[in-house]
């Protein structure tokens, strides 16, 4: 008789832990988490195969191709794992880390100076018409990721939704995000359909099956990175159950093995600072610390100095790139519909030269490129 979803979800904490290595929090950049994994009962190769009492019947298990395991990071402009050059980065101070949508606006902040670049499922849904509601697919995302680790040349830290689905597809982002060259990725606590992280009405999965997502996350990485791979736990909670709820949830994701915590929703700065003391004592190893600078949420703007003060590690600005485009491009169509010509806009275009510029694009015989990292 198939299992239940809990005895599952159970079964899946149980076997899936992860157990932390005794390290102290300045030997992060070190492979940082050890996973004790279940006997596998077929041999070498890819493909599924038979786990017992690891998932739901029929008890199998994805093992990654070996193109994966040969080269961890395909299509990664890296010489080393982003996920390991963002660590040694946070090790010597905070990281901003701007949200691009496309290509073109990675190249953008690559250009302007960051040191890393994150990619938001918010932004990307708004970019192909639809809301951030989980309706793009994993595939979706990947293109997008690959689009801006090419472009860009950077560490990116990418969304990944609730990890969509559980189990197997948790293994899978996580094979296929640290394939297409991304340095992590972060997986969230809500129930699917997701709602936006600023909104109300969201809804949260159990804790248990919260940690199953995550041990499958953690177990990934490990695998396919050796650990350089960052596996983030976002969670919701502070709409939901409070702040002692988010502090809770995020000791137990940080206990379980993630490197990185994002409280997402806090509102206010003394609140980033609780989770950021609380973490600090809670934890036997204390997580890197990711803050959320997103505009017309729950969070007051905070500049990003203030967030290293505060003892974050990394701040992401999500949709910062897409609402400032949004907002030139709507004043041009609006002046153009008015006016019927673009003239009261050219001083506000980008120019063909820049354009070209910031491509790496030289019209007279001189090619282009993507950035080298």
């Amino acid at each position: 008789m198939p299992e239940s979803s809990d005895s599952v979800s159970e079964s899946v904490c149980r076997v899936w832990k992860p157990t932390r290595c005794s390290i102290s929090s300045r030997t992060r950049s070190a492979s940082i988490t050890a996973v004790t994994r279940p006997t596998i009962s077929a041999g070498r190769g890819s493909g599924w195969v038979r786990v017992p009492n690891a998932t739901k019947t029929p008890a199998m298990r994805f093992i990654m191709p070996r193109v994966y395991r040969a080269n961890p990071f395909l299509h990664s402009p890296m010489k080393q794992h982003p996920g390991q050059i963002l660590r040694d980065s946070m090790d010597r101070g905070p990281v901003a880390a701007p949200g691009a949508f496309n290509g073109l606006v990675a190249r953008a902040v690559a250009q302007a100076g960051f040191k890393a670049c994150y990619l938001s499922g918010g932004a990307i849904s708004a970019a192909a018409g639809v809301p951030d509601v989980g309706i793009l697919s994993l595939d979706r995302f990947v293109m997008a990721l690959r689009e801006v680790v090419l472009g860009s040349g950077l560490p990116v830290i990418a969304d990944a939704d609730t990890g969509f689905g559980e189990e197997e597809m948790v293994r899978r982002t996580v094979i296929e995000y640290n394939a297409a060259g991304a340095a992590g990725l972060h997986i969230e606590d809500q129930v699917f359909p997701k709602r936006c992280g600023h909104l109300a009405g969201k809804q949260l999965i159990p804790v248990e099956q919260a940690l199953g997502r995550l041990a499958w996350a953690v177990e990934a990485a490990q695998d396919c990175s050796d650990g350089r791979f960052i596996v983030c736990a976002r969670t919701d909670a502070r709409s939901v159950e409070g702040l002692n709820g988010t502090i809770e949830r995020a000791h137990a994701y940080a206990e379980a093995g993630a490197a990185m915590i994002f409280p997402e929703g806090l509102e206010s700065e003394e609140e980033f600072a609780t989770v950021a003391q609380k973490l600090g004592s809670l934890c036997s190893n204390p997580p890197y610390l990711l803050a959320n600078m997103t505009e017309f949420g729950k969070t007051p703007i905070i500049p990003f100095k203030r967030f290293g003060e505060l003892g974050y590690h990394i701040v992401i600005f999500p949709v910062s790139t897409l609402r400032t485009a949004m907002g030139a491009i709507t004043a041009m169509l609006t002046n153009l519909k008015a006016s019927g010509s673009v003239s009261h806009s050219l001083e506000s275009m980008q120019s063909r030269a820049d354009l070209y510029a910031m491509l790496g694009y030289e019209p007279q015989g001189g090619g282009w490129k993507y950035p080298t990292g």
